[in-house]
């Protein structure tokens, strides 16, 4: 983060502020609002984009917790508490389960102590960090995790702020650091079922913020797990990932698409 920045600039809108707005959540500022309301008009799914992205973590965590066996967690780009935070979903599953959140948004690190609320067999931790700066991250987590046992490396809607070719450089000096049996959860947006929406989405967010953003395809979100071995069924609408069909109305095909990989 800049030295320069202000500690919470209420002037310009952030994602996590944003995200925190469209999942009903009242900590954002009137810009937020402004902007996410913009947003919502010209793409009215992104709503279901947020909600389906956090019922994602919440399968993707209780399957590697209760499946892999994780026992920790390293969450890039958290974004504001809400409603089943990484360390809740996981300590449900297992108490002893140790969790580090990182986020480079000020109101984030104002708001993390109910990030830090562990049950107290396990440990929670967060580090004030950008995700373009991985050795920062790992170095940090290391006095939480250990990074010797494995993983479960959480990227949700947070790669698209990086939009060059460099981020996969990132990822895989994070996926380095983690040992063989660790897992990358990663998913972001696309532009497969409402292109036209999702690129409006992407302008509109670029033209008011100073963290732009960009959607990537598939073939470019599947880059990501190269050299990883996929879990079932692979990368897809994170509505579709390992989840029942719901009510008629509920989402199934969203521009937000994800996987599950394990480190060999």
């Amino acid at each position: 983060m800049p030295h320069d920045r202000p500690l919470i600039n209420s002037s310009v809108p952030h994602s996590s502020r944003i995200w925190n707005y469209w999942l009903g959540g009242k900590d954002c500022y009137e810009i937020d609002r402004q902007v996410g309301d913009a947003i919502r008009a010209a793409n009215p799914q992104i709503v279901d984009i947020a909600r389906a992205q956090r019922a994602f973590l919440r399968r993707t965590v209780t399957d590697l917790a209760a499946e892999a066996g994780l026992r920790q967690f390293l969450d890039i780009g958290t974004g504001l508490p809400t409603l089943d935070n990484t360390h809740e979903v996981a300590q449900r599953v297992a108490r002893e389960a140790r969790i580090v959140y990182v986020d480079h948004d000020p109101i984030v690190l104002a708001h993390a102590s109910a990030l830090l609320s562990s049950a107290p067999e396990g440990a929670t931790d967060f580090i004030a960090a950008d995700l373009r700066d991985p050795d920062t991250i790992v170095e940090g987590a290391a006095r939480t995790l250990d990074l010797t046992r494995p993983v479960g490396l959480m990227l949700l809607g947070i790669t698209a702020h990086v939009p060059d070719d460099s981020v996969y450089g990132i990822v895989a000096r994070l996926l380095d650091a983690l040992p063989s049996g660790s897992h990358l959860v990663l998913c972001d947006s696309t532009e497969v079922y409402r292109p036209e929406a999702m690129r409006t989405m992407v302008e509109q967010w670029n033209e008011a913020s100073d963290n732009p953003r960009v959607n990537r395809s598939p073939e470019g979100l599947a880059r990501f797990f190269d050299g990883l071995e996929l879990l079932e069924p692979g990368l897809v609408p994170v509505a579709r990932w390992r989840a029942e069909r719901g009510g008629a109305d509920e989402p199934w095909d969203v521009d937000c698409f994800g996987a599950v990989a394990r480190k060999p």
